[in-house]
């Protein structure tokens, strides 16, 4: 962004930390084309100044905090306010650079139900949350939810899922079929209503799919 690290980096990193020549730096000065931002959830940080007094050290000591992540079981905590934060803060401290959201979804425990109303309550408040931003000036071109479907994590593997469809596994077709969040993101896209209590209306539809019954054995919608 400005042709430099920033002075904090410079000062805990030390003379570990390679310099740019005025070449390189005017090189890299506001080279990028855009900003990939990607969000799922929040963490706490707390001053751990004294790692930067430590001989050995790496990246998370060279930070000089602690970092404590809110890791519910199965389910990010909705807190869209956070998203609107960060994309505002862009567009004040670094001239409102173009941003895509290239991640931005809910995780369920995987194989539940195809009825995700936290999924579509998530994606429904962090989406607002983005057009919040954009109203007030925030330079942002793009959104994607992580993902279309439910596939191998890089956390957890396939204990959990992020999809708008689940994926069956166990059938050598590995047939997918839409949750209630697929509907609702496709109502979304097509510009028809999308208010939360639009989710009524997506689960009367969805009535015919026992809750209960078995991924293996349901009907592909």
């Amino acid at each position: 962004m400005f042709g430099d690290y920033p002075s904090t980096m410079k000062r805990n990193v030390g003379s570990r930390l390679p310099e740019f020549t005025n070449h390189e730096s005017k090189l890299v000065k506001g080279s990028f084309d855009f900003i990939g931002l990607i969000h799922y959830n929040y963490l706490y940080v707390e001053d751990n100044s004294v790692s930067l007094k430590e001989k050995n050290r790496d990246f998370n000591r060279d930070m000089g905090v602690k970092l404590y992540y809110n890791l519910s079981a199965y389910e990010f905590e909705i807190r869209p306010r956070d998203l609107q934060q960060i994309l505002e803060n862009f567009k004040s401290a670094y001239g409102n650079p173009p941003i895509y959201i290239q991640e931005n979804g809910q995780k369920t425990r995987r194989g539940s139900s195809l009825e995700d109303p936290s999924r579509v309550k998530y994606l429904h408040a962090y989406i607002g949350s983005v057009l919040d931003a954009i109203r007030n000036g925030s330079n942002t071109r793009g959104y994607f939810v992580w993902s279309l479907w439910d596939g191998l994590e890089l956390l957890d593997g396939y204990e959990s899922s992020y999809g708008l469809y689940y994926v069956d596994l166990d059938d050598p077709d590995l047939k997918r079929y839409p949750k209630l969040s697929a509907h609702w993101y496709s109502h979304f896209l097509k510009g028809r209503g999308v208010s939360l209590d639009g989710i009524i209306e997506l689960e009367k539809n969805l009535s015919g799919v026992s809750k209960d019954a078995s991924f293996s054995s349901m009907i592909s919608m």
